[in-house]
């Protein structure tokens, strides 16, 4: 019998520990993947203390996944081939019949598979993945980049093209964590005027590293929404940070028609008002992630310009470690579990 190691959570808050699994077979439009890098994201531990619905145990979590296509399932082999190097990210699949897939909007799908909630995740050596859910990796981008690239690097760039910002219009990116630092990097690529927002003087070298042009201290005397608007008032604010208070002092310092693209997830409410938004016809988006295609697009526009997330790697027998030292912030930006 031919078996393959992954990270599992045996019961709902469980540390990790390392399992030996029989390999399985994909099925019709499936592949199996051979991963060799999996990142570790923030949302992973709503599936380990089962914050969300339908989450069963034993629990292998992980949908920032890059490898490389190991075994084809009947029906895939006219686009994909062994050995292709594919990510899978957030968006691991959709049911295509639901009425947002039949209006193409798979990504809202109401039946949306996830890997590591609805399926077994990347930190494993081995994932079954539907193909619907693969993204191609291009060449100049490593294993270790691609996959927080499907989750945190999808999610941030598709929220700025999306928007309605265009180049040389002003854009702030709340955060600086592991989303807010490749939105800055986008941010300044497509060609925006672009502020980090951010908690303390200290993190203003750091910003304009990225490639920032303003940084506003969140904590200073001046206000988030002053600040912005002294800059003329920002077409578009990112919320990365999943901080509902934080996201809420940016809102007045959105220009007329601005929008507020809500990335950071949180279930505190906002404390937005109606007026704020009514007399300068300002909007607020929720946006959620990507589909294969968008985690594709993601990747070719990272390597184009050489943006690369900012990680931190370990073995996949440190999958606790690594998630206990994401959990406690002690990463900054992002823990990636390596198989090889």
């Amino acid at each position: 019998m031919s078996t393959y190691r992954a990270a599992q959570v045996a019961a709902v808050g469980q540390a990790f520990e390392i399992v030996e699994r029989e390999v399985p077979q994909p099925g019709r439009h499936q592949v199996r993947i051979a991963v060799e890098a999996c990142g570790i994201c923030h949302s992973d531990a709503m599936f380990v203390n089962a914050a969300l619905p339908g989450v069963r145990f034993p629990l292998v979590p992980g949908h920032e996944i890059a490898g490389r296509i190991e075994e084809l399932g009947e029906g895939t082999q006219e686009r994909w081939q062994v050995g292709d190097r594919v990510a899978v990210g957030w968006f691991g699949g959709s049911c295509h019949r639901c009425t947002p897939c039949r209006q193409g909007d798979f990504i809202v799908c109401e039946n949306l598979k996830v890997p590591g909630w609805t399926y077994d995740g990347g930190f494993a050596e081995k994932v079954i993945a539907p193909v619907d859910a693969l993204a191609r990796i291009p060449d100049g981008l490593a294993a270790t980049d691609a996959g927080p690239m499907a989750c945190a690097g999808v999610t941030t760039f598709n929220g700025l093209r999306r928007s309605p910002a265009r180049p040389g219009d002003l854009v702030a990116v709340l955060g600086l964590g592991g989303l807010g630092h490749l939105g800055v990097r986008f941010a300044v690529a497509m060609g925006f005027e672009t502020v980090a927002i951010a908690r303390g003087a200290g993190k203003a070298d750091f910003a304009k590293q990225l490639g920032a042009h303003h940084y506003v201290d969140s904590t200073a005397d001046t206000s988030v929404a002053d600040a912005l608007q002294s800059l003329g008032g920002a077409k578009v604010v990112l919320a990365t940070a999943a901080n509902s208070d934080a996201i809420t002092a940016t809102v007045d310092g959105l220009a007329h028609r601005g929008e507020l693209v809500v990335i950071g997830a949180t279930a505190d409410p906002l404390g937005i008002n109606p007026a704020q938004l009514i007399m300068r016809a300002r909007t607020v988006r929720g946006h959620a992630s990507g589909t294969a295609q968008d985690v594709q697009d993601t990747m070719a526009f990272s390597a184009l310009h050489d943006i690369h997330p900012m990680i931190e790697t370990r073995p996949l027998d440190q999958a606790d470690e690594a998630y206990q030292k994401m959990l406690s912030g002690a990463a900054r930006f992002r823990m990636v579990l390596t198989t090889g």
